[in-house]
This record gives structure tokens, C-alpha cells and sequence, in this order.
């Protein structure tokens, strides 16, 4: 992974992870990423629910989780960098190579975990590895850019506005420790979050619409329930009801809550993960475990486990989520979609946040059906849970039955 992600929290262990992970809990802590974050969620949800929009009145097909990919793009980059990469718009040539490379990479890099020549590959810049360099390239002149405008955009400005971004504030940290912290150290940060905070929200906000097609009374209760917690306008347009998707109107949406998590429970944003033991150890059923082993979980089938789940493991209920309609958490050693112990994900209620702001702007203004019903969705290897060719949909405005 290391080509790809240099020394990012996910391909390093020890005092570098330490030191990064310690820097994330901080600034995933303040008001100023949380709120600056939240904007940015509705500015791109009314954004992706224009585009869809035409489509509905066309009576187009789309691809969500297309759509949804390049939504969570923009977004994360202008979390991430302070800049605007309008890879849903698709006006800006070099933002869309840069989305292809990060996309392509993240697939060619995953692929060496099965292809036992790819360092052979490596040497001889040859087949995939050929193909992976030239990413990479692609990625690192695109980012390394924007690291260089940021630092002297900071340098001109002293405004708060200058420092919401993730990079901006790992920009100012650097300033302590100019060594460590330098360019290429930023970059293996910034693309660590991109990935971190896209693919899997994009991923699972893609089978939760699924699950919705599948289940229409589940789709029709969470508009009902979007209704109850956003006060409506009545000359509501799309642009003035994302800006009513305030921290409040959302922490109302426990059903909503209920049903993503319902959904990462079947559909887990990664659906395996491995550990290496630190020492010695002895796990609750009687194995054994020697200091370097390494082991891998599958969280995919743990969240279709009757042992952990009861007999109705495999069914899509968000129910058992609420008592008395208040959603309830299980241990992240059963539920672990968000990892658990040491490693739990710093961006778990940033993750949801996102989620929730995007698939209440959606299920508010629209209705979804698969294209084809009879298809199950096919998965394609990579280090989320990504459906092959997409998702494709039939969409209708909600007051208009399909």
C-alpha cells in the first residue's frame, strides 16, 4: 500500500501513527471542522440533487453510485484541501484525471494482494505496475500543487476562513515541526482522509439506496420522517432545504440513523480488515496467537451472523436498531463497521453527518427504483465494498408516483 498511501494513518504503524492519529482526534474535536464541514455537505447534496433533478424531468437513467463517488469527492477535497475540484460538474479536465488516477489506483493497488509477480511487475515497470506508476504520478503532481498554493495562500492570508480545511491545519502544525511534518508527509495525510472519508461514504450511501428500492416502505418512512424533523418552507426549493439540514433537524432523523447503520451492518464500508498480533496472546475461543501473526477479520460476515444477530441476521430491518424510536448503539467489537478499541475511526460522526445530510436531501425530493429488478448488484474487488457497473436507477420526484 505503500507506494500509494506513503506514511498515511492506514500504511504505517508506530510513532508515525501515533503522531497522526493523535493530530486527526484533535482536529476532527473542533467546532471550526465540524461546522465548515457541514456546509460543505449541503452545498454538494443540492448540488448532486440538481443533477438529478434533470434527470427526473428527462426521465434519464442514472448511475448513483457514480454520481455519489464524484459527490463525496468534492466534497472530502474541499474538506481535505480548501479547494474546489468539481468532479460532479465535470468542468475541470485535470480534477477529472486526477479522480480517474485516485480511483484506478486505489483498484490496481488492492489487485497486488492477489497477484504474487506485481513486484516482479514493479521492476520492469510492466502490465498493471506500469499503469499504477503513472497514477500515482498523476495523483502526486495534482496534490504536491495544491500543498505549495495552500502554503502560500497562508502565507497572504490570516483570516479564519484560511484555516477550516484539513490541510490548512495540519499546515499550521507543521510550523512545530517543519522535519517530519513536510510536503510529502502532508500528501500521505491528505490522501489517507480522501479515501477514508469518499469511498466509504459513497459506497454505503449506494447500498443504502439499493436496500431502499428493495424495501419501499423503509424509503417511504424515512420521508415521512424528514418531513416531521426539517420545518418546511412553503415555496421550499431544493437550495433553502439543505440549508435547513442543520446538527438539530438531523439528530432527529433516528430512523434514518437506524437504517444507514442497518445498512453498513449487511454492506460494510470495508468488509474485511487484518491485525498483527503486538504480543503473545490467547483469543476467548482457546487459539492461540504468536507475536507477528497476522489475521484477518470478515466484518461482511460477522453482520450476517445469527450467533451475534439472532435468527433474522440476514434480513434488512432498521428496527432493531430503535427502542421506542430512539436508536440504540451496539459494542463496536459486534457492530464494527467503524473498527473498534485503539483504531475506532476518528470520523465515525463525520461519516454520519455526511450520510445523513446526503440521504435526506435525496429521499426528500425523490423517489428510486433499480433500473432492472431481477439484477443483483456484483462486487468489484477493492478496499471498500464497491458494486461492479454501478448503480442504476430510475428516479421520479416524490410527489409523482413511478
Amino acid at each position: 500500500m505503500r507506494d500509494l498511501f506513503g506514511n498515511g494513518i492506514f500504511a504505517t504503524d508506530g510513532e508515525n501513527w501515533r503522531h497522526q492519529r493523535k493530530l486527526a482526534s484533535h482536529e476532527f474535536s473542533t467546532k471550526v471542522l465540524r461546522d465548515f464541514s457541514s456546509d460543505v455537505f449541503r452545498i454538494n447534496a443540492a448540488k448532486l440533487a440538481e443533477k438529478i433533478s434533470y434527470a427526473a424531468a428527462n426521465r434519464i437513467t442514472i448511475n448513483m453510485q457514480d454520481l455519489l463517488m464524484r459527490t463525496t469527492m468534492d466534497s472530502m477535497f474541499k474538506v481535505g484541501l480548501g479547494f474546489e475540484l468539481n468532479t460532479l460538474s465535470g468542468s475541470d479536465e485535470s480534477s477529472i484525471r486526477f479522480s480517474k488516477a485516485f480511483d484506478e489506483a486505489n483498484s490496481l493497488v488492492y489487485y497486488r494482494y492477489v497477484d504474487m509477480f506485481w513486484q516482479v511487475k514493479r521492476q520492469l515497470n510492466i502490465g498493471s505496475e506500469a499503469k499504477l506508476k503513472k497514477n500515482i504520478q498523476i495523483i502526486d503532481d495534482f496534490v504536491m500543487q495544491l500543498i505549495h498554493q495552500k502554503r502560500e495562500q497562508m502565507k497572504n492570508r490570516h483570516d479564519q476562513k484560511a484555516r477550516e480545511d484539513i490541510l490548512s491545519r495540519f499546515i499550521l502544525a507543521s510550523e512545530e515541526d517543519p522535519v517530519t511534518m513536510n510536503d510529502r508527509y502532508l500528501r500521505d495525510i491528505v490522501l489517507s482522509f480522501l479515501i477514508a472519508g469518499k469511498d466509504t461514504t459513497a459506497n454505503t450511501l449506494s447500498w443504502f439506496i439499493y436496500m431502499l428500492c428493495k424495501n419501499p416502505i423503509v424509503q417511504d418512512k424515512i420521508a415521512y420522517e424528514i418531513k416531521e424533523s426539517v420545518e418546511l418552507a412553503q415555496e421550499d426549493n431544493i437550495e433553502t432545504f439543505t440549508a435547513r439540514l442543520k446538527q438539530g433537524a438531523i439528530d432527529k432523523m433516528q430512523y434514518l440513523h437506524a437504517t444507514l447503520t442497518e445498512t453498513l451492518r449487511l454492506y460494510p464500508a470495508v468488509p474485511v480488515d487484518g491485525k498483527m498480533a503486538d504480543e503473545d496472546d490467547l483469543l476467548p475461543n482457546g487459539y492461540r496467537v504468536i507475536k507477528g501473526d497476522g489475521m484477518n477479520y470478515m466484518i461482511y460476515a460477522m453482520g450476517r451472523m445469527k450467533y451475534l444477530w439472532g435468527e433474522d441476521a440476514e434480513e434488512f430491518r432498521p428496527e432493531r436498531w430503535l427502542v421506542d424510536g430512539i436508536f440504540q448503539q451496539e459494542s463496536p467489537y459486534k457492530f464494527i463497521s467503524f473498527n473498534a478499541g485503539p483504531r475506532t475511526c476518528l470520523g465515525k460522526e463525520f461519516a454520519y453527518r455526511q450520510m445523513k445530510i446526503m440521504a435526506a436531501t435525496l429521499i426528500h425530493f425523490f423517489r428510486f427504483k433499480l433500473e432492472d429488478e431481477s439484477k443483483s448488484p456484483v462486487y468489484k474487488t477493492m478496499f471498500t465494498l464497491h458494486m461492479d457497473q454501478g448503480l442504476h436507477l430510475f428516479v421520479y420526484p416524490r410527489n409523482i408516483s413511478a
